[in-house]
């Protein structure tokens, strides 16, 4: 063998290595009532008449948004299932290039396994936080749920979400969802690109695009949204004080079980917690695994 022919193999071997170790981790987030196609009760839970209809058409954006990713210069791209059970993405309906974090049992729910070694975040399929006055399915965690604020501003689930991925230093670069979630996300990520796949007229009424065209517009942003994402610093505040509003007597009262958690009022329970991780988890426990009957 050549000296020539062992310094082109080497020349080649370092540079494909390089490629590899530029390419990004994306973490992809997906819900269900956002969804391009996704527009009545009976589609999102899986005693719904129209669940296995409305479960594929989950699975054919997050597809669309992991085409763009890698077509965006991802490496890897990990998928959270984020609705209800947590169990509604079939792995064989999924791109086979991403990884599927299922189940609701999870310290972090929609953004467990985010952490600092991701580039990007998207999110898929979200909707309006708890109360809007318009936005399909509009609610934060569960139906038990009014209001959450931390640091004094409201946060719907992409707030929630979007303060994980600050406290780990990686940005949030894309939505999807009705207009009404779009709008409010860019609240918390004045920059982020949104993919409206469907108007809100109210809380149920809607006006949708085909999934077709949705799913082409998802797969561009996801593309375009990932090749420009750079890494950011991360934002890690002193103390996150968080007030949760809920729509019981019953679940404030079991919660100041917990020494840390004051009640302020009969439906609010307030506290504060030195990173978002703890305080996310908190949050989670109260809406989600505690019952109210």
């Amino acid at each position: 063998m050549t000296k020539t022919l062992v310094a082109f193999l080497l020349a080649s071997f370092v540079l494909a290595f390089d490629v590899s170790a530029q390419g990004k981790k994306v973490y992809i987030s997906v819900d269900m009532e956002g969804i391009s196609g996704v527009v009545g009760d009976d589609q999102t839970s899986a005693g719904g008449a129209e669940y296995n209809r409305s479960r594929k058409l989950m699975a054919e954006d997050a597809n669309a948004a992991i085409r763009g990713a890698f077509e965006g210069g991802a490496a890897e791209v990990v998928v959270n299932d984020s609705h209800g059970s947590q169990r509604n993405l079939l792995p064989e309906d999924l791109d086979p290039r991403a990884r599927l974090i299922s189940h609701s049992f999870k310290r972090h729910g929609m953004v467990e396994g985010l952490d600092e070694s991701f580039d990007a975040v998207i999110f898929v399929g979200y909707h309006a936080k708890a109360d809007s006055p318009r936005g399909l399915f509009a609610h934060t965690g569960s139906g038990v749920v009014k209001d959450v604020q931390v640091n004094g501003k409201s946060a719907g689930e992409g707030g929630l979400n979007t303060l994980m991925a600050q406290w780990y230093g990686v940005p949030v670069v894309m939505i999807t969802g009705d207009d009404v979630a779009v709008e409010q996300q860019k609240e918390w990520t004045p920059g982020i690109r949104g993919v409206v796949v469907k108007r809100a007229i109210n809380m149920r009424a809607v006006e949708g695009k085909s999934p077709a065209e949705a799913r082409r517009e998802i797969q561009a942003g996801a593309k375009e949204s990932v090749a420009a994402s750079r890494k950011v610093a991360r934002e890690r505040l002193a103390a996150y004080k968080v007030r949760m509003q809920l729509r019981n007597f019953t679940i404030p009262e079991v919660a100041t079980a917990f020494r840390e958690i004051q009640l302020v009022a009969p439906d609010t329970v307030e506290f504060t917690r030195d990173s978002m991780p703890d305080a996310y988890r908190i949050i989670r426990v109260l809406y989600r695994f505690i019952n109210p009957d």
